[in-house]
């Protein structure tokens, strides 16, 4: 809210906390009826202030963006902050020259590390990455 109103002080900024669409996100029900339901009552209140933008606050939000859409309707534009992040990051690098060019192959050896439930963590990014999840190594994160 801070840095937008200090981007432009004429905007009329609201927050909405919807703490349930992470564990819904999470159980895999992105596409359920559950989840519009929760949207609807968490977005209702919001759409009463006539927003024209919707900026998803969270990681998991953006993975739930068709529901998010389908209740705020298309007059409402929806912000990913994480894929303007990457597309800031991506141009920053080019103009630095540090870009990592690399073959469709190369590009396509991730390496997961997960702090817990790593069988957990395989199957929901299988859900949401063009590509298999093989392998996962967790890690304890007290080492750190």
């Amino acid at each position: 809210e801070k840095v937008l109103k200090k981007i432009n002080p004429n905007l009329k900024v609201f927050l909405k906390a919807c703490p349930l669409f992470v564990p819904l996100v999470e159980e895999g029900w992105r596409y359920d009826s559950v989840t519009y339901e929760v949207a609807d009552r968490y977005l209702n209140d919001i759409m009463t202030y006539d927003i024209d933008t919707l900026v998803l606050g969270c990681t998991h939000y953006p993975l739930i963006r068709r529901t998010i859409q389908k209740v705020v309707g298309d007059g409402v534009t929806l912000v990913n902050p994480a894929y303007e992040t990457a597309r800031e990051l991506k141009q920053l690098l080019a103009e630095k020259g540090l870009t990592n060019i690399q073959s469709q192959e190369e590009a396509r050896k991730y390496q997961f590390y997960v702090s817990d439930q790593a069988d957990k963590f395989m199957r929901f990014a299988d859900s949401i990455l063009p590509f298999d999840v093989n392998t996962t190594k967790k890690i304890s994160i007290e080492e750190y």
